[in-house]
């Protein structure tokens, strides 16, 4: 059993508009197609009507009896199904953080909780998102030595938040932070800066060269809070072994509580696919302005 949470299920009902018996704009008819063309599911089998027949209440009964994984796959089909609504509907989504909201229930059916068997702080989440926005905000406000330093902080706590055993301290060089974390079994250097300019070419194909020396498997993530030249993006080319952030990408991130592994395996997709170093989190999750 996935044993969702009560607060979870509100999570799912709210996200997937549940609250009067529906499930997002689906029929009876199209729900069950849905089912079984994308999990292979018969959504009519009858131990899924027992707490009652509508949608809502067959969709929260077959979560609740279904294992982790299978809930949990459920879930990412009916986002997707969401976001291809509003995009095909040109409507405004009233839930702008939905996907970061639901990734987080996703995030725990799939062994991707906060902490390792340490008991989570008593809150809805065990992401301190709040605090990490705050402490973003702080940054800018500081002169470059001392930024430098509470830029690494920062980075050491958001990557502990999300479970990704970051080395501890990074080295510090001026205002470049070199480091390394794991993610999904595999273990990433990083390269974080914090300059008013628009990192260049020059600076990525550095942190390649960095990266690529190191063992045949290696992969990179570099941080840059002002962002990426065009130029330099273009320059740079295509099929490298690192994926890119910007300091938008990580406001948006914690502002529409997307957790951090999702923006990872989204930015690693998409450079898998297009061969891409950098798409904002922003385009990744058709997040509107």
């Amino acid at each position: 059993m996935s044993n969702l949470k009560a607060s979870e299920m509100r999570v799912v009902d709210r996200v997937l508009e549940m609250e009067s018996g529906y499930v997002l704009n689906f029929s009876d008819r199209t729900i069950a197609e849905f089912f079984l063309d994308e999990l292979n599911i018969d959504f009519n089998d009858p131990s899924f009507a027992v707490n009652g027949t509508s949608k809502a209440k067959r969709l929260r009964t077959f979560l609740q009896a279904v294992d982790k994984a299978t809930a949990a796959r459920t879930l990412r089909e009916l986002l997707k199904c969401r976001a291809k609504i509003y995009r095909d509907s040109g409507r405004t989504d009233e839930l702008p953080n939905a996907d970061g909201m639901l990734l987080e229930v996703i995030g725990r059916l799939e062994g991707r909780e906060v902490g390792h068997g340490v008991a989570p702080p008593p809150a809805a989440s065990p992401i301190p998102v709040e605090s990490l926005k705050s402490e973003l905000i702080a940054l800018h406000n500081l002169e470059p030595h001392p930024r430098g330093y509470a830029f690494e902080k920062f980075l050491i706590g958001l990557f502990r938040a999300y479970g990704l055993q970051p080395n501890s301290p990074f080295r510090l060089v001026g205002e470049q932070i070199d480091g390394s974390f794991k993610f999904e079994g595999e273990f990433y250097l990083l390269e974080a800066k914090w300059h008013s300019p628009k990192t260049p070419a020059a600076d990525l194909r550095n942190f390649h060269g960095k990266v690529t020396e190191k063992a045949a498997w290696a992969r990179g993530l570099f941080i840059s809070n002002s962002g990426f030249t065009e130029d330099g993006l273009q320059s740079f080319g295509r099929a490298k072994a690192i994926v890119c952030m910007d300091g938008l990408d990580l406001w948006t991130m914690l502002d529409k509580r997307i957790p951090l592994p999702e923006v990872l395996d989204r930015k690693l997709r998409h450079a898998a696919e297009r061969g891409e170093v950098f798409c904002s989190v922003r385009d990744l999750f058709q997040i509107q302005s």
